[in-house]
């Protein structure tokens, strides 16, 4: 391992989504941003929807678009077991944009029928996609 550095695991249900050395990470917890360096103490945390930002042992810094899940941190090795994961790079920007609106227009509705929670939760999603891509919105 590159000195200040530790690993850093970002697994889905289906694959493994990232899996090397980092200098640092933040994870979106439920109760705000959590920031992980070497040496972190143990921990383990929920994970809102949102993004996962992390440098990689070469210092560029990358980002990841997750829908909740966990992280563990334990003897310099962070692992986020996410429900979905992408990284930016990969993102279909017109997909995610289209995604919001869709979210947007079904709250701006105030339907009775409509579940507001889930409505909110796909908004929530799209914004953090589009965040990972680095895409104006």
């Amino acid at each position: 391992m590159a000195e200040n550095t530790y690993m850093l695991e970002v697994v889905t249900p289906e694959k493994i989504v990232y899996r090397d050395e980092v200098q640092f990470t933040v994870v979106p917890a439920i109760d705000g941003e959590i920031g992980v360096l070497m040496n972190h103490a143990p921990l383990v945390a929920a994970l809102n929807i949102g993004l996962v930002r992390y440098k990689d042992s070469s210092g560029a810094e990358k980002k990841v678009a997750i829908s909740g899940g966990f992280i563990e941190v334990i003897d310099n090795h962070g692992r986020v077991l996410a429900e979905t994961a992408e990284h930016g790079e990969e993102i279909d920007v017109l997909r995610a944009k289209a995604a919001k609106e869709r979210a947007e227009r079904r709250m701006a509705q105030r339907d009775e029928s409509l579940n507001y929670v889930r409505a909110e939760q796909s908004l929530k999603r799209a914004i953090a996609r589009l965040k990972a891509a680095g895409a104006a919105f």
